[in-house]
């Protein structure tokens, strides 16, 4: 559907992740399965820390924040996308289209910043013993988590305002199942060289500074364990941050060519794939990888269901 210029741009068509109409409801039921799995299991997460006297400590004050975060970004795409799965019109409007874009991005970035507020508890933990209880105090832990959420929407915002102020005239049809920034910046026929800009820098400065805070204190965790004597004793260090560097790994390792290439036809569909595993593969694994590898939340699950 051509369009001629911006101001008669009032809704966008997404395209998905196929167009192949008998694929459309397999995959509703499956993508429908996964979301109720990982609301699920978020909500769960959050209600068993919140019950559970023995997880009222700094490192699952945050867990339940990246539980929030993790049950929110997957719904700003989810619901829109099992619509368009039974619909044989897939629109969305112009707003709708900037509040999703908006919301994803920011939530992606909080996401950096809460995991990397986890890998600094660790090191506290681990390096610091002694001085944990003072070094992560409640005001501290809620300092942590709150910078990430205003750090988070204030970028995400700039990033959607300079996304919606391009001029669309090329076409309205999204080539993706949510509105993400690549597939919005080929209809542009604007110049576009501020906004790719903005958005290298953004997520080349985001996923550096994000990764290299958890790197750095993983690297003196490692050498703190390395010190303790005892096999026991490093067994039981590296298994509280062993779900922590899961969750790193399974998050960082599908985003690092989602925003630092410019977009072009290949980058959009190969963007589409990415997505599907940081926007459905790790909310759903992450409460599956912090209940099964901890004793603690295993033992606090157990207690709630008596």
């Amino acid at each position: 559907m051509p369009v001629t210029n911006r101001t008669s741009v009032t809704e966008f068509v997404l395209l998905g992740l196929t167009e192949r109409p008998e694929l459309q409801p397999l995959l509703f039921v499956l993508f429908l399965v996964v979301y109720l799995i990982t609301v699920l299991g978020n909500l769960g997460m959050m209600s068993l820390i919140r019950l559970d006297s023995r997880l009222h400590t700094p490192m699952y004050f945050f867990l339940s924040n990246l539980a929030f975060v993790d049950l929110c970004y997957t719904s700003t795409a989810t619901p829109q996308m099992l619509t368009d799965f039974l619909s044989e019109r897939k629109t969305i409007s112009f707003v709708g289209c900037f509040v999703q874009c908006y919301l994803f991005i920011a939530l992606l970035l909080t996401e950096f910043y809460i995991l990397a507020a986890m890998a600094y508890d660790r090191y506290v933990a681990i390096c610091n013993p002694l001085r944990y209880s003072v070094k992560m105090s409640r005001r501290v832990c809620i300092c942590l988590a709150i910078c990430p959420y205003v750090y988070g929407f204030s970028d995400g915002l700039f990033q959607a305002i300079l996304t919606f102020r391009m001029t669309f005239c090329k076409s309205n049809i999204i080539n993706h199942f949510y509105c993400a920034d690549p597939p919005l910046i080929k209809l542009s026929c604007s110049d576009t060289y501020v906004k790719e800009h903005a958005m290298l820098i953004s997520a080349s400065f985001n996923l550096s500074t994000s990764l290299s805070i958890i790197l750095v204190s993983y690297a003196f965790i490692i050498v703190a364990i390395l010190r303790i004597k005892s096999a026991e004793g490093r067994h039981k260090a590296f298994s509280t941050c062993g779900s922590h560097m899961m969750a790193v790994t399974l998050f960082y390792g599908t985003l690092f060519c989602m925003y630092v290439r410019p977009p072009t036809d290949k980058t959009v569909e190969e963007s589409k794939i990415i997505a599907v595993f940081y926007t459905f593969v790790s909310p759903v694994l992450n409460p599956l990888i912090y209940s099964l590898r901890n004793k603690d939340v295993k033992q606090a699950l157990r207690t709630v269901l008596r």
